[in-house]
This record gives C-alpha cells, sequence and structure tokens, in this order.
C-alpha cells in the first residue's frame, strides 16, 4: 500500500469521529502549550540576568570576602573580611598594570524618610570611581564627589524610583531627607536604568563610602571602621581580565598571609557570573519544562488509550482489508500515521497556544520596576514539536502492531 493512502485512510479514521479525536488530542495541546510557556518565562529569566550583568560592564571584577561556595557553604564567610587598604592597594600600577579604576562599596537596608513620606531602600556606600565602573549615569546633580568622601559629607544620590517615591515630580536636588535619623543633603539623581539586582536597582540611595561606614554601620569587628563590602575594579580591556583577576589575587595574597587555594577571598568576573547564573536559570528552565512535559505524557497515555478503542471499533475492516490483501505491514503503517497525526495536530495546535500565552505573560509587572520576560526560542519550539510528535508514535504502536497482529479470520467473525 502506497505511503499517501494510508494518510488518506489515518486522516478517514481521525474525522470519521470528530469530537473523540479533538478530545483526545486536547492533552496534547495543552502539553505542548504549557511546555512552551514555562520554558519560555525560564529563557526569559536568562536573558533578563544577561541584559542585567552585560549592562554593567564586561570589563568588570568583584573581589568578595570569603571563599567560593560549596555545596551551599561558603568557607571562611564569617570571619574573611575586605578593608578599605585592599581596595587602595590595588591601585599599584606596578603590581596590576591591568587595574584601571578601584570603587570599594558596602551596602545596608535602612529606612529613608522625607517630609511625611517614607520608604526602604538600599542604602551604598561609594567612592567617585564607583560611577564609572559600574556605568551609573546621573540625570540631575551631581554624584560624589572627592571632597565628600574626604569629609564624610552628609549628602545622597536618589535612584529614580527613591527620587519618585519620596518627592513625586517635586525637583529633589538640594532637599533633605532623613537615613536612619540623620540628616542628609539631596546633591544627585541618577538615571533610570529599568528593573532590580546586580548593581542595576532604581530602588537605592548613594552616598559617600566613608559617611556610611563612621555614621551608618556601627562595625565593632577586627577590621573595625575601614570593612567594606566588595571591590569593583574595572579593567581596561576585557582581554586582560584574567591577568587582572591573577593580579589582583596575587596582591591580596600577598596582603592577607593566605597561600594559594586557601584563599579568603573571591575574585569573580561578569563572565563568572554569568556562567553561574546562566546554569542556575537552565536548571530552572529544564524544571518547568519537565513539569510541563507531564502533560505531554498524560496526552500520549490518552491516545493510546484511544486508539486501542479505534483497533477494537474497526475489527472487521481490519479483517477485510487483510483478506483482500493487506499485509502487515500496511496496517501497522495505517494506525501509526493516525495516532502521529492527531499527535503533531495537537502539538501545531499547542504550539500557537504556547506562543499566545508567551506574548500575554510578557512584560506582566510582578512588582513595582519590576516585569516578567519571556522569550520563545527556535529550540524550545522544536523540542515541544519533536516531543509531542515522539510521544504520540511511541504510545501509538502497541496499539498499531495489536491491529498489525489480528487473525483477518476472527477479525472477520467479530461482531
Amino acid at each position: 500500500m502506497k505511503y499517501f493512502d494510508s494518510i488518506l485512510l489515518a486522516l478517514h479514521g481521525i474525522t470519521a469521529n470528530k469530537l473523540r479525536s479533538a478530545l483526545t488530542m486536547l492533552g496534547i495541546v495543552i502539553g505542548v502549550g504549557a511546555v512552551i510557556a514555562l520554558m519560555s518565562i525560564g529563557e526569559g529569566a536568562q536573558a533578563l540576568i544577561t541584559d542585567r550583568i552585560q549592562g554593567i560592564g564586561t570589563n568588570l571584577i568583584m573581589v568578595l570576602p570569603g571563599q567560593a561556595t560549596t555545596q551551599g557553604v561558603r568557607a571562611g564567610a564569617g570571619t574573611a573580611v575586605l578593608i578599605l587598604d585592599d581596595a587602595l592597594a590595588l591601585n599599584d600600577p606596578i603590581l596590576a598594570p591591568d587595574v584601571t579604576l578601584v570603587a570599594p562599596s558596602s551596602q545596608s537596608g535602612a529606612p529613608i524618610v522625607a517630609g511625611p513620606i517614607n520608604t526602604r531602600s538600599t542604602v551604598v556606600g561609594v567612592t567617585p570611581e564607583y560611577q564609572f565602573v559600574r556605568n551609573w549615569e546621573v540625570m540631575e546633580g551631581d554624584f560624589v564627589l572627592p571632597s565628600h568622601v574626604d569629609s564624610r559629607a552628609l549628602v545622597a544620590v536618589l535612584g529614580s524610583d527613591v527620587a519618585t517615591t519620596l518627592f513625586g515630580g517635586i525637583n529633589p536636588i538640594d532637599q533633605f531627607i532623613k537615613i536612619q535619623g540623620i540628616q542628609f543633603r539631596v546633591i544627585g539623581v541618577l538615571q533610570r536604568r529599568g528593573g532590580t539586582g546586580f548593581g542595576q536597582a532604581d530602588d537605592v540611595v548613594m552616598i559617600p563610602l566613608t559617611t556610611l561606614q563612621s555614621r551608618l554601620q556601627r562595625q565593632r569587628e577586627r577590621a573595625g571602621a575601614n570593612r567594606i563590602a566588595n571591590i569593583n575594579v574595572m579593567v581596561a580591556d576585557p582581554e586582560k581580565i584574567e591577568d587582572a583577576k591573577e593580579q589582583i589575587s596575587e596582591i591580596l595574597r600577598e596582603r592577607h598571609r593566605v597561600l594559594p587555594g586557601s584563599e579568603d577571598f573571591q575574585v569573580v568576573s561578569q563572565e563568572d557570573m554569568l556562567a553561574t547564573l546562566s546554569s542556575v536559570t537552565m536548571v530552572m528552565t529544564l524544571f518547568l519544562g519537565a513539569i510541563a512535559g507531564i502533560s505531554l505524557l498524560v496526552g500520549g497515555i490518552g491516545i493510546m488509550n484511544i486508539m486501542l478503542v479505534t483497533v477494537t471499533e474497526r475489527t472487521r475492516e481490519i479483517g477485510i482489508r487483510k483478506a483482500i490483501g493487506a499485509k502487515k505491514k500496511d496496517i501497522l503503517l495505517q494506525f501509526i500515521i493516525e495516532s502521529a497525526t492527531m499527535s503533531l495536530t495537537g502539538a501545531i495546535v499547542g504550539y500557537f497556544l504556547g506562543l499566545g500565552l508567551s506574548n500575554v505573560l510578557n512584560g506582566v509587572e510582578l512588582s513595582p520596576g519590576s516585569t516578567l520576560r519571556t522569550v520563545v526560542t527556535p529550540g524550545i519550539s522544536l523540542l515541544a514539536l519533536g516531543v509531542a510528535v515522539g510521544i504520540g508514535l511511541f504510545f501509538g504502536i502497541y496499539p498499531a502492531k495489536r491491529a498489525a497482529d489480528m487473525d483477518p479470520i476472527q477479525a472477520l467473525h467479530y461482531d
């Protein structure tokens, strides 16, 4: 029997019971739609993280206290510290020739008050270099100046969200806010970046690092008021990132008197952060896809169930076809094509359903300043469609084989 004839017979079998076929395909439709919608959320999260990190710059290195995380535990995190002198030591053009700018910083969550309005934000202690190392732009006013750091001035630069929350449409420059009850003068407003996290949050207040250490933080550790949370380092040439990391590590190992392999600090580049976070989001994407894939499995079981019913109902037809010369492979092919056609049709409908859901979810606001992003890649589409058709073939084999193995005499006598 020609393949074309098998396809026509399969289509006739499907259209003979339109409602039953549609309900059978529903499981595949829902499964494919769920796979595409959920995996697009995971892909969107990964793309968002990539954009956030690359937006800071590909030539950024961060130095953090404590050793690298191992099985959820960061060794030395409780006692390891970075101090301001560590950051100053990295400005050595001889020992660290590939380092361009060094910007130590520290941060603390604190209540922010302006008149009757109050909010809570992240207060970051910075130096003037921080603006350039982290690619911040000032929309109005000035950034933190060297004189502010030297004098421990009570001045603040507001993120756009904080400025809007506290002052609305009023120009906040030279207005006063209170941070932990201490009055600060607003000297600048940062350009809006959108989103949150990874140094790009608009919900932030920046003040001189020395002011944060002396007025807002109450540290009593051995590092005293010089303790900082991290050191941001800019490298002139992104191709020199690895060289700069080794130079930084060598300087800090000497200062902290530690041997290679037992460092009480971490030196990570944007590429390192991106690789780590991408692996996490990839696992999340696969997990979401696996959950949605359960629907596909249920849909495949539904196809097998209906195909078994179809084989039973068409027993006499199978007997007649075999009696007039149809071969075993012809019967097998007919029912496999019928199963695959239902699966493929359901997959196509499910694809457009998932695509529609992804478009609807894209841009949904999860919280102020944070929106959901979805990305449907060709890989996701091909995976969902391929798995759906594969499931249809897999679950259609047994009913098709059962039909092909029928004895024509018994089939003809079936009532």
